[in-house]
């Protein structure tokens, strides 16, 4: 499924539907240090971190990249419930992956470091984990 990686910046109101609902599927330590989806989706807005990916012109995954120093970080890594297992979140993934590159950055993983989920998702990709 061709699953096309983007920067929010600029959502639609069918896109703020799309975030949401991803969102809403989160475990609440996913969503921490935010109060809630909502203000994780506005703060990723707010500084131009919110990276998504797209099918048939609907959001189905989406997290954080923040693009700092002396390496990048994505965070917040979601996908709605009924698309996973379909690679959204390895388009994300990948994307990121590719974009830290081009940019001369190492990607790092950031999640509660005692988070087996987590842990497990570092080990497979080789990437560095970064507590939240």
């Amino acid at each position: 499924m061709p699953v096309f990686v983007e920067t929010v910046t600029d959502p639609s109101q069918q896109d703020r539907i799309d975030l949401a609902k991803i969102f809403a599927d989160a475990p609440a330590w996913l969503l921490a240090p935010h109060a809630d989806a909502a203000a994780l989706i506005e703060a990723g807005l707010a500084d131009h971190s919110l990276i998504a990916g797209r099918f048939n012109d609907r959001l189905l995954g989406a997290g954080l990249l923040q693009r700092g120093e002396p390496h990048w970080r994505l965070s917040h890594l979601c996908v709605r419930k009924i698309t996973r297992r379909r690679g959204v979140g390895k388009r994300i993934l990948e994307e990121s992956l590719r974009l830290a590159g081009e940019a001369g950055k190492e990607l790092h993983l950031a999640a509660p470091r005692d988070h087996l989920e987590a842990q497990a998702l570092a080990a497979r990709t080789h990437l560095p984990l970064d507590s939240l």
